[in-house]
Formats: structure tokens, sequence, C-alpha cells
């Protein structure tokens, strides 16, 4: 690791490398987990209730089974895997089926591989660039999967929140205490929120996913990240979410998930933290 910060002009092609190949195990986690885990609930919802057994063969698993082409079922080549460069050779659509392959594959890997490249530039190759990798990682995930289905699976956010707990043992980014407070408060939060909007409306506003997201959030940023990241999350999702309805054509009582919005807020204060809150206290007149 320290000869790869001695040797940048090595360094960020590798980890470039690693974060298209982590982006293309990404595509398969954004598009099999929501798949597996809704299987094992309606398994585990028959078990409970009662009911019969029925054929209903699991879904691919996210780790075992090879890439397939999901219509005809064939395996796909070794060179039908490589990140972007295979979407393009085969112009977006599968060599067996015929059909179009989504943009998401390529999308989501260029932007593992570019927001790769970002930790190492910003926190270079040691354990801490290494862990803004894992954070980013995450949260990419995350954001798909709630993006296409309004879900924040328990599988990914509570690990997130306990690596941001563990890497506070070691100080990496900040002590213990303040880790563990932005978790507690991250989560609190939220769901005070939402409580009290269904309290007032007879409706649920936020998913419970959105709590563990920003308690995770609050477990790598700390306590004085939560506001931060709450109030910009809210201008994102306000601003990129009135446009995406609009272009839908769609009112604004269609609900939106907020879990990008947090990912995109905690990443950002994540990495420039201090410099927004300098920035603000300068503006304010507190500095």
């Amino acid at each position: 690791m320290a000869f790869l910060d001695q040797q940048p002009l090595l360094g960020y092609p590798l980890v470039a490398s690693v974060g298209l190949a982590v982006g293309s195990f990404l595509n398969v986690v954004i598009l099999r987990l929501p798949r597996r885990l809704e299987w094992e609930w309606k398994r585990d919802a028959r078990e409970i209730l009662g009911q019969p057994e029925i054929y209903d063969p699991p879904p691919p698993g996210v780790v075992v089974e090879p890439s397939h082409d999901p219509v005809t079922g064939d395996r796909l080549k070794w060179w039908e895997n490589i990140p972007v460069l295979s979407w393009l050779m085969l112009r977006g659509r599968s060599r067996y089926s015929g059909q179009r392959i989504s943009i998401q594959y390529p999308l989501v890997e260029l932007l593992t591989g570019l927001l790769t490249v970002l930790c190492a530039w910003r926190f270079g190759f040691g354990w801490q660039g290494f862990g803004a990798m894992l954070l980013t990682w995450y949260l990419i995930a995350l954001s798909g999967i709630d993006l296409r289905t309004r879900l924040l699976p328990d599988q990914l956010t509570l690990p997130l929140m306990w690596l941001g707990l563990i890497a506070s043992l070691d100080n990496l980014y900040m002590p213990a205490k303040p880790a563990l407070l932005g978790a507690v408060v991250g989560y609190v939060s939220l769901w005070s929120v939402c409580w009290l909007f269904k309290q007032l409306t007879g409706k649920e506003g936020m998913g419970h996913g959105d709590f563990k997201l920003l308690a995770a959030l609050g477990a790598w940023c700390g306590l004085k990240g939560i506001l931060p990241i709450i109030l910009l999350s809210t201008v994102v999702g306000a601003v990129v979410g009135s446009v995406w309805l609009a272009y839908k054509g769609r009112d604004r009582a269609t609900p939106i998930p907020f879990g990008p919005y947090l990912a995109i807020a905690g990443w950002i204060f994540f990495f420039w933290g201090e410099s927004l809150l300098g920035a603000y206290a300068r503006y304010a007149g507190l500095g």
C-alpha cells in the first residue's frame, strides 16, 4: 500500500480496474439480491402460516451462480463479462436472445470505477482509502436496489453500520463515541419524523430502511454529520425528485425512494464534510 502511495501512476489504474470489476459485481447484487430476499420472505411466510409447500425454485444466488442470459439461460463467456467493454462490443444486446442489455450495467461499472479512484485520491491507498471504497460500494448497491424496488435491505445497511463502528475502534476516521452517537441519532431522528408524520396523517412517510441507512452513515460520518446529511439529502431529493416527477408526468403524491439522496449526501459529507462545515461557519460569521 505504501508502494502504491509512492507510485500513483501505477496505483490509480490498478484501483480503477478493481472498481470496474466491483461495479460488475454490484450489478449482480442490485439485480439478484431483492429477488432472492423476496423468495426467502415468501418461503418463510408459508412456513409461519402453515401453508403447504409449493414448487418454487429459488432465483439465482448473488455469489455462487455464474452470469447467464436471463431469457435463454445460456452461461456467458468470459469475454462477455468484461466491465463496460463487453457491453460496447455487444452493442447493448445479448448474443443469445437478442434482447437489449440495460444501460444500468456499464453505468454502474463506470460510476464504481470513478468513485473508487476518487477514494484513493482523497484517502490514499491504505486502510482509510480501502474503508472509503467499502462505504462507496455499499452506497452504490443500496441506491441501485432502492431505485429499482424501493427497498433498503438489512443485509446491506446493518453490515455497513457495523463496519463504520468497527473502523471507529481504531480511530480510522473518528473516535468511537462520535460514531456511536451518530448511528443512534441517525436512526432516532428519521424514526421520530416518520412517527410524527404517521400520527398527523395516518400514512407511512418513509421506509424503515432509511432509518438504518442514516444510522450507518452516522457511524461513518459521526454525530456532526447527521444534520448536514439530512439537509443536503432533502435539497437533493427536492430538486432531483421534482425533475424526475415532471419527466415521468406524475404528481407529487407519487412515492419516490429517499435512500439514493441519503447516500449521495452521506458520501459528499464523508469526503468533504470538514470543508463544508468550515465554509458554512465562515459564511455565517462563526469562524
